[in-house]
């Protein structure tokens, strides 16, 4: 049991569940000196569901309000300034399908005003400036700039928005899409690059246990509001007594909230991705998304670029990333959603080979329906998946951080990577409110953190050799660990 000692609190928190969230609440409270307990029944930290893309103004989700965008826009550059070692710095191209209902002027009107946001966000910090200038936030590019485009050749490292349209411009069929179509400063994130610098920098943390392998069996409260949080590792219970406690089960978490006694509505919805291997092609290409309407057919197609000609594939139809049964909600019995155990069995590591080939195959032709030279891709790995927990009952909802349910219980309810940091700091001002925490040294360690101090004393090497080990543990291509692009600054 942790017996080192606070030299700012006596304040003990145990959070439970090492995921984004989990991992970037004990950063954060572990950086402020309160004592932390982290516990993750998997060997390692951030595992999930599958993650790719930054959501800097949310332009995968036409159907969620502005605000919402906004909200996203606001968290991703956050959590860019805190994880800049996590970014691939590469763009990514919008584009509306003939047979889409949508249109390319309903894309720019959201990108004038996040562009705005973007502007003002700059003026506010000049450090927010992530994306790169606000007014190269987004490019449109009509047809006949594309085909200008396609006549060039492609540059092995690309730099310019024109540069990075290159590729996309020879292998396209333009005939399918709605002009213009969009370049946005919109980056990749890296999950085992995440997965390395919060490993990194916890075990290197004077104010952290990690407790990995570790199964909470039960949780208890006290009646002194303190809880008694009783585990199994490799065979062996533990209990241990907290000040304070966060949930952070990321799906999972209503299990939890079955202990404490709680039973909030909510959602869980289990998804994958694809991994794909094109050889014929190692262009360095930006993110594409076609846009299209989720559950149908012609749900929205996104191909995410990795090294050595590796594409995660997500498309929201029901024969690829979406699973018939895969939403399910909580009923008044329990706070826990129950997936299908189909699903559950894959959550847990047992796919059928012949259905990751099915489905990424079938991933593969979606793709190859707008880029025809992508038939040529192959099966490149198992697949990327996991359940994403929603809280409430609104199915589109992707901004969520925190709920508390007492002075010394909290939930965290992020649906998006993006809403990690934002969950922290929240919990951390609660902290304060509660006297748990001493106010000026929270405020200071919030604005070191974000300033991605946690990561300065740990090595591009250390970085790159615990992300490449974890991608292979887990049994994905080392390239899925390595970055398209490094750095623009």
């Amino acid at each position: 049991m942790l017996n080192k000692q606070s030299e700012l609190t006596n304040t003990r928190v145990g959070i439970i569940g090492g995921g984004i969230g989990g991992a970037t609440i004990a950063l954060q409270l572990s950086q402020k000196g309160a004592d932390v307990l982290l516990f993750e029944k998997e060997s390692s930290l951030v595992n999930g569901p599958p993650m790719c893309h930054l959501h800097a103004g949310g332009n995968l989700y036409r159907e969620i309000s502005d605000q919402q965008c906004i909200d996203l826009l606001k968290q991703s550059i956050n959590t860019a300034r805190l994880y800049q070692d996590a970014i691939d710095y590469r763009p990514t191209v919008v584009a509306v399908p003939v047979h889409d209902d949508g249109e390319p002027n309903d894309v720019v009107s959201r990108l004038s005003v996040l562009q705005k946001e973007y502007q003002r966000l700059i003026e506010s910090d000049p450090k927010n400036e992530i994306l790169g200038p606000a007014s190269e936030y987004f490019r449109l590019y009509q047809r006949s700039d594309i085909e200008r485009l396609s006549q060039l050749p492609v540059p092995n490292h690309p730099q310019t928005p024109d540069e990075w349209m290159i590729g996309f411009a020879k292998k396209t069929d333009l005939t399918l899409l709605k002009f213009p179509v969009f370049l946005v400063q919109e980056y990749g994130i890296s999950v085992f690059r995440l997965a390395a610098l919060t490993s990194l920098a916890l075990e290197n943390s004077q104010h952290c246990e990690l407790l990995t392998s570790t199964q909470v069996t039960s949780v208890t409260q006290n009646s002194d509001e303190k809880w008694t949080v009783k585990t199994n590792r490799s065979g062996v219970d533990e209990a241990f007594e907290v000040d304070y406690l966060i949930n952070a089960c990321g799906f999972r978490t209503g299990t939890i909230d079955d202990m404490v006694g709680l039973k909030p509505k909510r959602m869980v919805e289990f998804k994958a991705a694809y991994i794909s291997r094109w050889s014929d092609d190692q262009t360095n290409w930006p993110e594409v998304i076609f846009h299209g309407t989720r559950g149908t057919k012609n749900g929205m197609t996104q191909l995410t670029p990795y090294p050595n000609g590796y594409f995660q594939i997500h498309a929201m139809t029901p024969d690829i990333t979406l699973f018939k049964d895969g939403l399910v909600s909580s009923k008044q019995e329990s706070a826990q959603p129950e997936l299908p155990n189909k699903y559950i069995n894959k959550v847990n590591h047992q796919w059928d080979e012949q259905v990751i080939n099915e489905r990424t195959t079938k991933a593969i032709e979606k793709v190859a329906g707008f880029i025809p030279a992508f038939n040529s891709a192959d099966v490149g790995g198992r697949p990327m998946y996991g359940a994403q927990q929603i809280p409430g009952a609104d199915a589109t909802l992707r901004v969520a951080d925190v709920a508390f349910q007492s002075n010394s219980y909290a939930r965290c309810e992020i649906v998006k990577a993006s809403s990690a940091l934002p969950a922290a700091n929240t919990i951390i001002d609660k902290l304060v409110e509660l006297g748990l925490l001493n106010d000026k040294n929270a405020v200071h360690c919030q604005k070191a953190f974000v300033d991605n101090s946690m990561s300065s004393e740990i090595t591009e090497q250390q970085i790159s050799q615990r992300a490449e080990h974890l991608a292979l543990e887990r049994g994905f291509p080392v390239d899925l660990a390595r970055r398209t692009r490094p750095s623009i600054k």
